[in-house]
């Protein structure tokens, strides 16, 4: 990854404080959306440790996902395939097949559903993602593509959090280490 944009990556990302009810700062990335720079760099960052592997399709799961999905799909020349969260109001219409995340960093379980016809035997998987905290909601897309009989590569996210050896199990790679957004 160029060191411009990893720079530019921590420059523009700003934890938010979202009020007194709240227990913990939220991540804001929105500067990341803002610039032009960034856009351009990311999708091509994103892919460059796969590239060699071939994949055949990005997928990632709603809500920015739906962002960097397509800049990895467009950077390998390949579709994108979302991954829909159940409650979000935007579910797919026609078969799909959904899968459970363990518990995530809230403790929440997230249902996440593709559908079946973009997905299926002989796709190459790359899985993109802003922000991998606990891997949860990835354990959840790594069974939807074992049910569909798609073949995962790993996953290449903005930022990593997650423990190593979470990380070296799903084959992960990230452009920055979460203890660089202090």
């Amino acid at each position: 990854m160029p060191a411009d944009l990893s720079r530019r990556l921590v420059e523009l990302f700003r934890w938010v404080d979202p009020g007194p009810e709240s227990t913990h700062l939220v991540s804001d990335v929105s500067g990341w959306w803002r610039d032009p720079t960034v856009l351009a760099e990311l999708g091509p960052a994103l892919v460059a440790p796969f590239r060699d592997a071939r994949p055949t399709v990005v997928l990632a799961p709603a809500v920015t996902g739906l962002l960097l999905g397509p800049l990895a799909a467009t950077a390998l020349g390949v579709g994108f395939v979302p991954a829909y969260k159940a409650g979000d109001g935007r579910l797919p219409a026609g078969a799909t097949t959904w899968a459970q995340s363990p518990p995530d960093f809230r403790g929440r379980r997230v249902d996440l559903g593709v559908r079946d016809r973009h997905l299926g035997p002989g796709d190459r998987v790359l899985v993109v993602d802003d922000w991998v905290a606990t891997a949860a909601q990835l354990h959840a897309l790594y069974a939807i593509c074992a049910a569909r009989g798609a073949d995962v590569l790993g996953t290449s996210a903005v930022v990593v959090g997650c423990p190593p050896a979470v990380a070296a199990d799903l084959r992960l790679h990230g452009l920055l280490d979460a203890a660089h957004l202090v």
